[in-house]
């Protein structure tokens, strides 16, 4: 996942981004830095997609493993203290 402090001494790399015009007004009368707010948010969807992806390769560990505890209950549960 990026962190703020990689992608600051990350090498970074000029694209072209298309913007929705009322955004773009918005942002800049709102004085948001557009190179960084579009940074943060593709940062955001990187860590979204891979939760994604780490749910749809470990579904099946998760899946039999919930299927073990409805059916033998939690390993540890008798010594819980609660």
């Amino acid at each position: 996942m990026l962190t703020s402090s990689r992608s600051r001494l990350a090498p970074k790399r000029a694209t072209n981004v298309t913007l929705a015009e009322d955004l773009l007004s918005e942002a800049k009368a709102l004085r948001i830095n557009i190179s960084h707010a579009a940074e943060a948010g593709v940062a955001n969807a990187i860590a979204l997609r891979r939760a994604e992806l780490w749910l749809e390769e470990n579904a099946k560990a998760i899946d039999s493993s919930n299927a073990f505890v409805k059916q033998h209950g939690l390993p540890l549960a008798k010594y819980k203290m609660f």
